[in-house]
């Protein structure tokens, strides 16, 4: 299959193609491979995934397989900042849902969508560990427990306002 590489996208593939030369022939490095491709794309669409299954000789279906099954991993655009709101049973008995509500009112998204101006994803996730602070969410690296459906509007202005 000829993939065709956008000549803004060629610095992008040649990052690509260091890391794919590096790792390619150690067992075990498929998941670290598309993890840095993801890094450097910031999503892995069917052409990348296409582009590491032609360089790896590993069928696409598998590069697919692999990419569909974790959740680490996004076949569309995400937002700047990603939210993940847990619905493990500690955060769901604690009110996870009427956060997830209010951040959905807040953004005007729905899970698994991302904003217009590709500011928020909102995700939902499974328990994250950290029970104790039901009900939590995470933005990026951040993690605010203990919330109520109040909370959101002062949290997402926050990311908002640096932006």
């Amino acid at each position: 299959m000829e993939i065709t590489i956008d000549k803004n996208e060629i610095e992008n593939y040649q990052k690509l193609d260091e890391i794919i030369l590096k790792y390619k022939d150690k067992n075990g490095m498929l998941i670290y491979i598309l993890k840095k491709a993801q890094d450097i794309f910031g999503y892995l669409p069917i052409k990348v995934q296409s582009y590491i299954s032609e360089k790896m000789d590993i069928p696409i279906s598998t590069i697919n397989g692999v990419v569909s099954f974790y959740s680490l991993f996004s076949q569309e655009p995400t937002g700047k900042y990603t939210i993940g709101v847990c619905l493990g049973t500690a955060c769901y008995v604690k009110g996870a849902s009427d956060i997830l509500e209010a951040i959905k009112e807040e953004l005007g998204l729905d899970v698994g969508e991302t904003t217009h101006n590709k500011m928020f994803t909102l995700k939902a996730t499974r328990c994250i560990g950290a029970c104790g602070l039901a009900p939590v969410i995470t933005i990026n690296d951040d993690v605010y427990g203990r919330l109520s459906p109040s909370d959101i509007p002062s949290i997402i202005h926050k990311y908002t306002k640096n932006s």
